[in-house]
């Protein structure tokens, strides 16, 4: 009898390898005693006490819901919502007064909708988003998800563990070769931990102006950098005073997730200065009818907290990670030199890059599936296994290109500090493991 056939997309479909360690390990059959997953950024702190309130008193008088009931939103999200986003960013000493805000399910359906804003047609290499390699892998997934084309211009991880922008008459000639719709930057970098600066992105502006490009900024890690600075540094930051023509190109991609310690409640924004860009992304929304409700209400209780209760939460976040960061950071290089580990300067990822240190035909995969389904350590008496992400998805290598990504790791400083401190010794005990197998 024949069978239904799949799509080829389907069939072609992996998981992102965010997910992969979480998903194999759920498969395995005899697991150890425990289990640290850093390979995902599903933050476990508590979220911000003004939504925690809503969170728990969905049923106070004051709330929409007190009723039981519970009915869409605009497409464009909750005007509070909206404002919640606009309070942070005024709070931060930027100026909203033209900001046109849009309520998504998480980043990611804003990230979906930059992608079908910004690019040519489904199936074409028409103006495509331009990334800058290494990049968050959901950025590729999506492309391929809807036939967007993603090009790239690529970093390298030193030996010092500084990731290094490539030259910006690199980035010009590529701007040249592939005419891309937009420019991608992250500037408190997912997955590599880098931290841009305004001349950086004023220089990177001046190309999006003089190649008339959209300049998007993936903003979900702003108030998280550990440079000792105190400047905020964001797309909105840069106006027609420093880099004429940049104003009503510009986008940023806003989330409740990470600042905010609120992944599950699949809060995003997307924010733009172009009214025609905002009007046209609502339509294209319409047929998601809206974000979901309850998380609006929650998040939109920041649009009333004050500029020192916004500061003091980011100040108390970032001295969190801060410390949780550079404690794997030293950890991990006392238990292998060898290792490269790249720089710890903002977002709440490290990159680790094993090149020095294993046998020749090493695969960053194959260490994470072992890891998942088979290998484990004895820490103080109890079995324990890592999950960390590939690197091989966070780059868009052309076909017969050597992938960077085949030695590397990402890990995400999201478990508790005590597990965090076990992290260093379980790598590379595991690391010595698997090489030993091999």
């Amino acid at each position: 009898m024949n069978k239904p056939i799949l799509s080829a997309h389907f069939e072609s479909r992996t998981p992102s390898d965010v997910r992969l360690a979480q998903m194999k390990y759920e498969e395995r059959k005899v697991k150890p005693e425990a289990v640290i997953n850093v390979g995902i950024g599903n933050v476990s702190l508590p979220t911000n006490p003004a939504m925690q309130k809503r969170m728990f008193s969905l049923d106070a008088p004051e709330s929409p819901f007190a009723k039981g009931v519970m009915r869409y939103s605009t497409t464009a999200g909750y005007t509070e919502c909206q404002d919640a986003f606009k309070n942070i960013l005024t709070c931060e000493g930027f100026d909203t007064s033209k900001l046109f805000v849009q309520i998504t399910d998480g980043g990611s359906a804003s990230m979906e909708l930059l992608l079908l804003g910004v690019c040519g047609a489904a199936g074409t290499a028409d103006k495509p988003l331009m990334v800058i390699d290494p990049a968050y892998t959901n950025y590729i997934s999506f492309a391929g998800r809807i036939g967007r084309k993603i090009v790239t211009v690529k970093r390298h991880l030193g030996e010092d563990g500084k990731f290094n922008l490539p030259e910006l008459n690199k980035i010009e000639e590529a701007i040249k070769a592939h005419n891309p719709g937009a420019l991608l930057v992250i500037p408190y970098d997912n997955p590599t931990g880098q931290l841009y600066d305004y001349e950086t992105l004023k220089e990177l502006a001046k190309l999006c102006v003089k190649y008339n490009m959209w300049m998007v900024s993936d903003e979900a890690y702003r108030e998280l950098y550990y440079d000792g600075g105190n400047k905020l540094v964001s797309i909105w930051g840069i106006t027609d005073a420093d880099v004429p023509g940049i104003e009503g190109r510009r986008i940023s991609i806003e989330t409740a997730s990470k600042v905010w310690n609120a992944c599950g409640l699949r809060i995003g924004g997307l924010i733009t200065d172009n009214a025609k860009f905002n009007n046209r992304s609502i339509a294209e929304y319409t047929a998601n009818l809206c974000a979901n409700v309850i998380g609006q209400y929650i998040f939109g209780a920041l649009a009333h907290e004050s500029k020192e209760e916004i500061a003091g939460w980011c100040k108390n976040i970032r001295e969190y990670y801060k410390e949780q960061i550079f404690k794997v950071y030293n950890g991990l290089k006392e238990q292998e030199p060898g290792l490269i580990v790249s720089s710890p300067d903002a977002s709440i990822y490290s990159v680790i890059d094993v090149r020095n240190v294993v046998k020749p035909g090493f695969d960053a995969i194959d260490f994470v599936l072992y890891c998942a389904q088979e290998g484990s350590v004895n820490l103080n008496g109890v079995e324990t296994t890592l999950l960390v992400a590939p690197m091989k998805g966070f780059y868009n290598i052309d076909e017969g290109e050597k992938n960077p990504g085949s030695t590397q790791f990402r890990i995400s400083f999201v478990e508790t500090p005590e597990n965090m401190a076990k992290v260093p010794e379980l790598f590379v005990q595991l690391l010595k493991q698997f090489e030993a197998q091999r």
